[in-house]
């Protein structure tokens, strides 16, 4: 597996962890102390922040999960891939987008720009 994949896998777990301390513990492994993430909706810095978009998600589709879309490209420390979010329940994919992670030398996420490529119109 590539430095990318390997940082996308940590990426989809902090994204699908469940609880708050799995949620916080996979939030730190995948980004760096104060490593960003923004999307259309929403720009946060820090571990804190990072796990409250992550917890707001679930809070609006309960019962869905993350999942890598094509395969993960990277060069230089950037990776980017598309991404869905699956319903458990019936397979349906409401939400996708695509993001480009700029990575740090110890392979963890330095910063996220999210793309929502398909969201609900209701």
């Amino acid at each position: 597996m590539s430095q990318y994949e390997t940082a996308v896998a940590r990426y989809f777990e902090a994204w699908n962890a469940t609880g708050a301390d799995a949620l916080a513990k996979a939030v730190a492994a995948a980004w760096v102390e104060g490593g960003s993430y923004t999307d259309p909706l929403v720009e946060v810095s820090g571990h804190d922040r990072v796990v409250a978009v992550i917890a707001g998600a679930h809070e609006q589709f309960p019962g869905f999960e993350f999942r890598l879309l094509g395969q993960v490209d990277g060069h230089h420390g950037v990776a980017r891939f598309g991404w869905e979010l699956v319903s458990l329940a019936d397979g349906s994919a409401p939400v996708a987008g695509s993001d480009v992670l700029t990575l740090a030398e110890d392979g963890r996420i330095r910063s996220v720009l999210g793309f929502l490529d398909r969201v609900p119109t209701a």
